[in-house]
């Protein structure tokens, strides 16, 4: 599925199309002939290497019981295992693609794919969850190099001729790694146990690494900007310290220090960035592209859609693979229903834009989507299976219609000087968006789930009241087994009653971003009227169109 693909191709092709076939021309400068087969073993190996960044994903998702079990992880931890990786990573893709273009693209690649890999073992050798949550930080780091650049590495491989069936090649096969991902991951965990999903990585890393040693020209820009190193450093801390803020709300009172010190470091911190982008000379996000309303209503678009879509999986799973008993592998082939859709729609929606409006499109496409959590929301204990499953579907076609598009509505805004970090930008908002929603989604959750046990523990016998006061968390995490076996069958009814609760509640949540999303693209994406455009004088004087 290549919902989460991460750089958007036609963004990719507006950045260097319009470039000179420049896979000839290496980091030293000397110009060097390209051949077919070089070519086709690049292709192979970006195609794995970003297979693999979108596979850990969401292989994670069907691997978290297993994880929460075996590690005694609490739900605050368990969001941390699936949030370290995306927020790590959406907070440095664009500082990689920029070392990659100043230092050498095949060299900060290899780099990234190093530090990957090396993070995957550490991954499956973790004895806690304080070790693993590490390690899928690291992991982060790594991609965060790998999914810069992948897309950057591909196109100065291929001449214009050859470079938009390579780059679709690329994508299909990328995102055909996010939607296996839940599938691999069932199968590993059915065989082996939840350390094989990282484990995976190491041949495929190595085998890359292989390739891309053999075949992939280093390049670079020689007008590359310079990095925005404290821009980096504000954001990423800023982005961490609301995320720790966020997910520790959940077990913590919003006014003691663990929340409110990162909350006021995050606000410190991001209004920092916020200032200094203005005065840096290469800021990160250039404050031009942030006066453009489309861009910005695209950007939150996206942000809103996974905000919703990393939120669902995260707590799906703990409905299905908890409350419901059901297997990692029989959760991972029942996304498939949501897979499939989307391939259909995303395939179809190119004809569809040349008939209907993109914009309506993308608002129709997540309102299709909201409509489809909003089915999700409304499972219990023992719902049949066609409600989720009509679930799926529907928000499958509603991401299929809408995330295509998304891109060519963001780059439809970006002057061509701008186009490479449009692109880093829309992709930065996708994993923000997904970590945040992680985030919120779980904090709502857990602290609606543990307030109505706590409301349920008085009508319990009293000979257990004491000890079911102090396993609200595992409640949340829908550990119902664990419950009855610690506290008696009496307690099975008021425990699925109070996380059931709490997943409507969170669910609830990523319907309404779902609903905001479309509701940003009806309105934030319109496109004036040539003929009504305001005008504002320039300093030359000439009268032009005014910015969106």
């Amino acid at each position: 599925m290549a919902i989460a693909a991460s750089v958007p191709v036609g963004s990719a092709l507006a950045d260097y199309g319009a470039k000179p076939h420049s896979d000839a021309v290496g980091a030293d400068g000397v110009a060097r002939p390209a051949t077919p087969r070089a070519n086709g073993l690049t292709l192979a190996a970006m195609c794995m290497s970003q297979a693999m960044i979108l596979l850990d994903v969401t292989i994670v998702n069907v691997a978290l019981p297993s994880i929460q079990q075996e590690l005694d992880v609490s739900p605050a931890n368990l969001e941390w295992v699936v949030g370290a990786y995306t927020l790590v990573l959406a907070a440095l893709i664009l500082v990689g693609g920029t070392l990659g273009d100043r230092f050498g693209r095949k060299r900060v690649f290899l780099a990234g794919l190093f530090i990957f890999t090396l993070a995957s073992v550490g991954c499956a050798l973790s004895q806690d969850d304080q070790e693993l949550i590490a390690f899928r930080a690291l992991q982060g780091v790594g991609g965060a190099a790998m999914a810069a650049l992948t897309l950057s590495i591909l196109i100065h491989a291929y001449d214009p001729e050859h470079r938009t069936s390579a780059v679709g090649t690329w994508s299909a096969i990328s995102g055909l790694g996010f939607g296996l991902g839940p599938v691999i991951g069932g199968v590993l965990i059915r065989v082996f146990d939840w350390s094989a999903i990282f484990w995976v990585n190491v041949p495929i890393g190595l085998a890359c690494g292989a390739v891309t040693l053999v075949a992939v020209e280093d390049s670079r820009d020689p007008q590359a900007r310079r990095l925005d190193l404290l821009g980096a450093l504000l954001a990423a801390t800023g982005l961490f310290l609301l995320t720790f803020a966020l997910i520790e709300s959940s077990r913590r009172s919003w006014a003691s220090a663990i929340v409110v010190g990162p909350l006021a470091g995050a606000a410190v911190t991001l209004g920092g960035f916020a200032l200094w982008e203005r005065r840096a000379e290469s800021p990160m996000v250039p404050p031009a592209l942030l006066r453009k309303r489309r861009f910005v209503a695209a950007n939150t678009v996206f942000a809103l859609m996974y905000f919703s879509l990393a939120g669902m999986f995260f707590w799906v799973t703990l409905y299905f693979q908890d409350l419901r008993g059901w297997s990692a592998l029989e959760t991972g082939l029942s996304w498939l229903l949501l897979n499939g859709p989307f391939f259909a729609a995303s395939i179809r929606v190119s004809r569809l834009a040349q008939r209907y409006d993109g914009r309506r499109l993308i608002g129709a496409g997540s309102l299709i989507a909201a409509v489809g959590m909003v089915g999700l929301t409304l499972l219990s204990s023992d719902s049949g299976f066609w409600l989720a499953g009509a679930g799926y579907v529907l928000i499958g076609l509603g991401f299929g219609l809408a995330v295509p598009l998304v891109s060519s509505q963001v780059m439809g805004d970006v002057p061509p000087a701008f186009a490479g970090t449009g692109s880093g930008i829309l992709n930065s908002a996708r994993q923000i968006g997904a970590s945040v929603g992680i985030a919120v989604m779980g904090t709502i959750g857990v602290a609606v789930a543990t307030h109505v046990w706590d409301s349920k523990v008085p009508t319990l016998p009293a000979a257990v009241q004491a000890d079911a006061r102090d396993l609200g968390q595992q409640v949340a995490g829908g550990q119902t087994s664990q419950i009855v076996s610690r506290l008696g069958p009496v307690a099975q009814g008021p425990a699925t009653d109070s996380f059931v609760t709490g997943y409507h509640w969170a669910m609830a949540a990523g319907s309404v971003a779902l609903f905001a999303a479309g509701t940003t693209a009806l309105i934030g994406l319109r496109t004036k009227p040539a003929a009504h455009a305001r005008t504002s004088r320039t300093r030359s004087g000439v009268l032009q169109p005014e910015e969106g």
